[in-house]
């Protein structure tokens, strides 16, 4: 992990989005911040409905108040108090808890282009997002995938990736939300350069570590035992690697996955770069379930987010666990930090 904040400087002010206000977001959200000890690491400042919070707050019986802002300029942090940003020109509408709906959809995405505006301009050191639900965004007419996607469109990112951090293991990946049928035919040498790519540029300019190790997954079992067991690895992830190992990168021919892992565990490798969805988070989630992050990569903004979805089956119940948040906050607080006292880095980080 990258060191410390330095004690020096003003904590980062960060911008906390609600995500789904149908979700479990404003309850981890209310969770977090009813710990002072955050204020340590930042200055946060909620993007979402007002409303939502104080509802979320007084369910819960937590002993926060909610002070609506208008300008992240004016605000000055107080000790059980939340400070709110709410973009919706109306209060947020009735919606059903638990559920889909384009109103809630609707309200996540402006809750996000909200926050990056603000991060774009510099007003913001960084942002943190709470999940968002697909099906809800799509039901408002904003056809992305996820998260990553409309960061990237939002940002104007050449090119980014989604970065999972969790205990010993960063995983960068390669492929997300795809059907496993469909992965193979998806490999393609330029998306696995890409990975390895985005993954060394975030080690150096966001983890501070001058030279990444960085450790590539094989896609079929034993690294295809030479075309016996399939030819992606000959094929596409070799090249790959070796095209890295050419621009400088120090990346490993494709390893099998159930050994890679744990030697990237043990300290061997800063990083690895998985092919797919499951191949990189069922081990990250075995060893820090509910404390994993997700780092967006290639970004001109610092972006960190939850490892979950919104759970909607346990919404309303006060027993959604705020751990994943609170380890957000802290890489974004960490990063941020060392951004604002080091001006050359974050002109490398922008321009990564």
């Amino acid at each position: 992990m990258v060191p410390s904040p330095p004690s020096t400087t003003a904590p980062p002010l960060l911008g906390i989005t609600m995500g789904d206000p149908a979700g479990i977001g404003p309850e981890i959200i209310a969770k977090t911040l009813a710990d002072q000890q955050i204020l340590t690491l930042c200055r946060p400042i909620v993007i979402g409905s007002a409303t939502v919070m104080e509802q979320t707050i007084g369910q819960l019986r937590l002993p926060l108040t909610v002070h609506p802002i208008k300008d992240p300029a004016s605000f000055q942090p107080l000790d059980r108090t939340v400070a709110v940003l709410d973009p919706l020109d109306d209060s947020l509408g009735p919606f059903p808890l638990g559920v889909a709906s384009a109103v809630a959809g609707a309200a996540s995405v402006s809750f996000i282009k909200k926050a990056v505006a603000l991060a774009l301009t510099g007003a913001l050191d960084g942002i943190v997002t709470a999940p968002i639900n697909k099906e809800a965004i799509n039901l408002a007419g904003c056809h992305y995938p996820g998260h990553t996607e409309l960061l990237a469109d939002l940002t104007h990112a050449q090119e980014s990736g989604m970065m999972i951090v969790g205990g010993p293991l960063r995983v960068m990946f390669t492929t997300t939300h795809l059907a496993i049928k469909d992965l193979p035919a998806s490999l393609t040498q330029a998306k696995i350069e890409r990975a390895i790519r985005l993954a060394h540029s975030a080690l150096i300019t966001l983890f501070g570590i001058k030279t990444p190790r960085i450790g590539v997954a094989a896609l079929n079992p034993h690294a295809g035992e030479h075309g016996l067991f399939g030819d992606e690895e000959d094929r596409v992830i070799l090249p790959a690697s070796q095209a890295a190992r050419a621009q400088g990168i120090e990346a490993s021919d494709p390893l099998p996955a159930d050994t890679l892992f744990g030697k990237a565990a043990k300290g061997l490798y800063d990083a690895v770069v998985a092919l797919y969805h499951d191949q990189g988070l069922i081990p990250l989630k075995l060893v820090a379930f509910g404390r994993c992050v997700n780092l967006t990569v290639g970004l001109p903004i610092i972006r960190t987010s939850v490892d979950h979805g919104t759970a909607f089956d346990i919404v309303g119940k006060g027993i959604a666990d705020h751990g994943s948040l609170l380890e957000a906050i802290k890489l974004a607080a960490t990063i941020a930090a060392h951004r604002i006292s080091s001006p050359q880095k974050q002109k490398e980080v922008v321009s990564s």
